[in-house]
């Protein structure tokens, strides 16, 4: 898995992590909202009228209302992104990448209303009588370019299920593991089984169901987060501080957080923006192509969801993640294989009573460590003495998500080290009910913690065990732990699990729409049942990935299916303005 994950970062670097991916992606916005006269701010308010039914749009054929096309679109994009991939962005971009995720979302409005304009004008009625659009068929019928639109049809195929469908269950599954103690398999069959019974009854279904979920989960997870901001309100303009003061010089070190670059900031900014808002990745424009609406005028409606998805939901979750101050603390959490690291040497992040580290070069070499630039440090390669779950060794550090961990418990056999405190009668993984049933606890437990010599490669631990400490949390992860603090308690963290849940599943739900269209588009509807199949299937064996590797798959598929769209649309760039310049504003 590590060498799989290892060369997902190797590809990742040169596509999302390159410069080139966020010059084209955020320059086709920028183009198109120059060449169409600032689109995302000319027609907002015509969005607004047509999707609240104050301006009828002249009905064509479809099997969706625009609302319900919306409100489908939308449960593609918010999804795990918007409470796991903000918490990943600053987790790895520090504050500033919340700044990158807005000049995404503000542009990629533009690139939206193009793509989608487009994908509903060429849209095809299949032989069942369903209609089908996006990319794929702009590419065939515009630029008479068959072989690119199949290309681009395959990649969406893959991109549904590393995209849409990997990352969210994976997500859910964590969550509902640590606020709930539901094992991460369970999760993944009985949800698996509930989206197959909503899937099979295709878009009609979907749209249902998506224009139910939005509401619901909108609702939840907003009433939650402005209690944290309430709570923390002196905290909010010091966190918009923190996102634009290191815009263009990166985030430095602060409590566990070891700093990010300039290029970390905008890499991870515009990431998670295009993964939250999907703009240009081409996906959008198939679940809006079964809309009754005229083409232009989904495509206006279309201009809504980057800004609700990433200006307004994604910026909620980093002003309480930001304000809480929980993405520099360390968590008690398990730590996953491919962020730990055994570094050759001793390091400190521990300060003083004014706030200064006390050793101030081992954060700079940290620092040039985790952004992957030329440092004195090195991986640890050796044989490390282990006695009762802790290493006796005092020449070696052990870094994780990130951070210096601490307090660390090596256990065998991937069996996890369950604490439990007296105090409060507080357990991690037990409840006090469990506790009591186990007479022999500590015994029995003790047993597992690992002694003897740990075999370390390269900085990886090449044994089978289970290593858990304080180190920080990212992902899904930090924006429970975030809602829990203050007043809602541990209520935070489950709010964010039940929000999740809905989020995430509507996510994929509409995603495998995504993947059974581009099916259909190559090997017609015989293969739509086989790919539904598959899709569920990956959904189950994803809620137990490690959650490092499933992030990794994400950026890596999203990048190359927006490279071909991106592309075609600036090929019809002259008949997108003709359409646009012909659009009266409502």
């Amino acid at each position: 898995m590590e060498k799989f994950n290892d060369f997902l970062v190797l590809l990742d670097a040169n596509l999302s992590g390159s410069w080139w991916f966020p010059a084209l992606l955020i320059g086709t916005g920028i183009f198109f909202t120059i060449y169409l006269g600032l689109p995302q701010f000319k027609y907002f308010k015509s969005a607004l009228k047509i999707v609240s039914g104050k301006t009828k749009s002249s009905d064509s054929e479809g099997e969706t209302t625009g609302f319900q096309a919306l409100t489908t679109a939308m449960s593609g994009a918010v999804g795990t992104g918007n409470i796991g991939g903000v918490a990943l962005a600053i987790w790895t971009g520090g504050p500033a990448a919340i700044f990158w995720m807005w000049i995404t979302a503000i542009f990629g409005m533009t690139t939206k209303f193009v793509e989608v304009t487009l994908g509903h004008k060429y849209r095809t009625k299949l032989s069942d009588g369903s209609i089908s659009g996006g990319p794929m068929y702009y590419i065939e019928q515009g630029l008479n370019m068959k072989w690119v639109a199949i290309l681009f049809a395959f990649l969406m195929m893959i991109t549904a299920i590393g995209s849409g469908n990997m990352p969210q269950i994976n997500n859910i599954a964590l969550v509902m593991n640590t606020e709930f103690s539901v094992p991460k398999l369970f999760t993944g069959l009985f949800l698996g089984a509930l989206l197959w019974i909503i899937i099979i009854g295709g878009i009609k279904r979907i749209a249902s169901v998506a224009s139910k979920i939005i509401p619901i989960m909108g609702l939840i997870y907003f009433g939650g987060a402005l209690i944290i901001l309430i709570e923390n309100y002196q905290n909010i303009i010091p966190s918009f501080h923190a996102i634009f003061a290191q815009v263009f010089t990166g985030s430095a070190a602060m409590g566990g957080f070891l700093g990010a670059s300039f290029a970390m900031s905008l890499k991870y900014g515009v990431a998670r923006g295009l993964y939250s808002n999907e703009a240009g990745q081409g996906s959008s424009p198939i679940a809006h192509a079964s809309s009754k609406n005229k083409s232009i005028d989904q495509g206006v409606v279309s201009i809504l969801e980057p800004f609700i998805d990433t200006i307004v939901v994604c910026s909620v979750t980093a002003l309480v993640i930001l304000s809480s101050g929980v993405w520099t603390q360390k968590f008690d959490t398990t730590f996953s294989q491919t962020d730990t690291v055994i570094l050759a040497d001793q390091y400190s992040d521990e300060k003083n009573i004014d706030g200064d580290y006390l050793y101030p070069d081992h954060i700079i070499e940290l620092n040039k460590y985790v952004q992957s630039v030329d440092s004195n440090i090195k991986n640890y390669t050796g044989k490390l003495n282990v006695l009762n779950g802790k290493l006796t060794e005092n020449n070696v550090t052990v870094l994780h998500a990130r951070s210096i961990a601490e307090d660390i418990t090596i256990t065998s056999g991937g069996s996890p080290y369950y604490r439990a405190t007296l105090e409060g009668v507080k357990f991690d993984n037990l409840s006090y009910d469990q506790f009591i049933a186990i007479s022999n606890y500590t015994n029995e437990l003790e047993t597992n913690l690992y002694s003897g010599l740990l075999d370390v490669k390269d900085g990886k631990i090449t044994e089978s065990v289970t290593v858990e400490g304080k180190s920080l949390v990212s992902s899904a992860e930090l924006t429970a732990k975030a809602f829990s603090q203050g007043v809602m308690g541990e209520y935070g963290g489950k709010l964010v699990a039940i929000a999740l849940l809905l989020f995430a599943f509507s996510t994929a739900i509409t995603w495998c729409y995504y993947g059974d269209r581009s099916t259909a588009y190559i090997f017609g509807e015989r293969g739509v049942i086989w790919y539904r199949n598959f899709y569920v299937l990956c959904f189950i064996l994803a809620a137990v990935i490690d959650t490092t590797v499933v992030w990794n798959i994400a950026y890596v598929v999203v990048a190359l299916v927006s490279i071909p769209n991106l592309i075609a649309m600036f090929v019809l760039r002259k008949e997108m303005k003709l359409m646009s310049d012909d659009f009266k504003v409502k």
